[in-house]
């Protein structure tokens, strides 16, 4: 019997080339049965952890992302990547294209890395960079998220990672920016980039230590940890891979990995009905019972979509 084109299991056996033409298909059929049955399979069947990278534009994200992708790579790992760039004001697609930064052997089969454009959105993460997250987590054993990073708005990678590390570059004065803004209660981990500048690099750990003392903490029973790593040089690289898996140990041993994806979900489902039909329409989504009875959030977005829509026919 042949098998399915739109399954989960031809995608993981198809390779990049299979994994590349359902993104595009998701992009372009948004909304259809299909795409919601496979993305809400995707969602049950979740296996990578998913690294947030967030942080200003120049501080050094794209080539952490190379060092990273690189050493889980001689670990064995399989890696996704979802490089996320500001959109053209005209073609709404991305303006700089994070895949020509990355230096990825193209005959490696088990690495992938897609560019999304952040379209309107000014937390980083559209809705398509988000279904590309929830397609290639269930494909990779690692998915890095890189964020568009303009520095104020960063908190649309908390609706897909489940590490985030904040990259501040020394000198720049972002500590304080940072703090201003809030963004010091989303990072499960802490990077000062470009650790061989030396003493401006140890001012700024300092400084972000500080900030982090005065912020909310996202959780309680974990401290962002503030490492100096140099990507050029690995310096402080192993330490960050150590805290990266410690915090994946962390979320898996407290209970907190499910149950975050969990609120995510609701998050997401949440922010997009109401991107669609405002507060009102939110208050009479039933998201509960939806998501019960579609057993996921793209069957559930799907069938609230319906429903409102019809109600706004019936006002008519």
């Amino acid at each position: 019997m042949q098998q399915d084109p739109w399954s989960l299991d031809a995608i993981r056996a198809g390779g990049k080339r299979t994994l590349a033409r359902a993104l595009s298909n998701i992009e372009a059929q948004d909304g259809q049965m299909e795409t919601a049955r496979l993305l809400d399979e995707a969602a049950r069947n979740a296996c990578a952890h998913v690294v947030g990278l967030t942080g200003p534009p120049g501080v050094g994200k794209s080539t952490l992302t190379n060092a990273l992708l690189k050493e889980w790579r001689q670990r064995g790992e399989s890696v996704g990547v979802v490089a996320v760039d500001p959109s053209s004001r005209f073609s709404l697609g991305a303006l700089l294209g994070d895949r020509t930064r990355l230096d990825t052997d193209p005959t490696d089969k088990h690495v992938f890395v897609r560019s999304m454009a952040a379209r309107d959105r000014l937390g980083g993460l559209s809705h398509e960079s988000l279904a590309a997250i929830i397609l290639m987590r269930a494909v990779f054993d690692r998915v890095i998220v890189e964020s568009v990073g303009i520095g104020q708005s960063e908190a649309d990678i908390a609706f897909a990672a489940d590490s985030i590390v904040l990259c501040i570059q020394p000198g720049s004065g972002d500590s304080l920016q940072f703090m201003k803004a809030g963004i010091m209660e989303l990072p499960d981990i802490v990077v000062v980039t470009k650790a061989d500048m030396g003493a401006p690099a140890r001012r700024a750990k300092a400084d972000v230590q500080g900030a982090l003392s005065l912020a909310l903490q996202k959780a309680r029973d974990w401290s962002p940890p503030v490492l100096m790593v140099s990507s050029p040089t690995g310096e402080g690289l192993p330490t960050l891979i150590d805290q990266v898996d410690a915090h994946r140990t962390h979320l898996l041993e407290s209970g907190q990995f499910l149950s975050q994806r969990t609120k995510q979900t609701r998050l997401w489902l949440e922010d997009r009905i109401r991107l669609k039909f405002g507060q009102i329409g939110l208050a009479h989504a039933g998201i509960d019972q939806a998501l019960e009875d579609a057993q996921g959030p793209f069957g559930a977005e799907r069938s609230i979509t319906q429903t409102l829509t019809a109600r706004l026919s019936n006002l008519g």
